[in-house]
């Protein structure tokens, strides 16, 4: 039966303080489970979790009632990102992760309908050529003359960069902010094969 729960519903601590875009950060609800198709031991949250290892030995299906939320491979924000809007995922694969380990969460928040801005430079500090998106791109070799982006200033708005063409392998969270060099959100190389835009929260 989807939504069983083997035990008692675990939840996280709520936020009482403001979301990282200045704004009151909206309640969001997203519930974890251990087996496939929601079955199994579950986890619901409401808020950014830093460890959720006590809660969950593994997880291989989620749903996501609302709000953005960015799971990550391990405790304390770290490892692989996947950025998981409203929806169902029965399996891992659903939401393009390269195994069934989630250990923290976070969840974010943007104006219905604000503004979406983003520069891209092919040298690190901002150097080199820039190039400025205010829409979604499939393919950075496609608009740019490669697909290495170095550094890059989110002006506006929440995106999400993909190791490859066409949104898919490895993703990486953008905020608002400058990003000086590609570690800077979490990338071990520059490749970045296309970005997008976060719309739905």
């Amino acid at each position: 039966m989807a939504g069983y729960k083997n035990e008692p519903q675990a939840w996280c601590h709520k936020r009482t303080d403001q979301s990282r875009g200045g704004k009151p950060n909206k309640m969001g609800k997203i519930t974890f489970y251990e087996d496939k198709n929601f079955q199994g031991r579950s986890y619901e949250c409401n808020s950014d979790c830093a460890d959720m290892q006590s809660y969950l030995s593994r997880c291989n299906s989620v749903r996501v009632d609302s709000g953005c939320w960015v799971l990550y491979e391990r405790p304390n924000y770290m490892g692989y990102q996947y950025v998981l809007t409203r929806g169902e995922y029965p399996e891992y694969q659903r939401w393009m992760g390269f195994n069934d380990c989630i250990r923290s969460c976070r969840t974010f928040t943007y104006p219905s309908g604000g503004p979406y801005r983003v520069r891209i430079y092919e040298r690190p500090e901002f150097e080199g050529q820039m190039m400025e998106f205010v829409d979604d791109c499939e393919s950075v070799q496609d608009h740019f003359r490669s697909r290495d982006i170095y550094s890059c200033n989110v002006m506006d708005g929440y995106w999400t960069f993909y190791e490859h063409s066409s949104f898919k392998g490895r993703q990486y969270f953008l905020r608002p902010g400058e990003y000086r060099k590609f570690s800077d959100w979490g990338a071990n190389c520059a490749a970045i094969g296309s970005f997008r835009r976060i719309t739905e929260f």
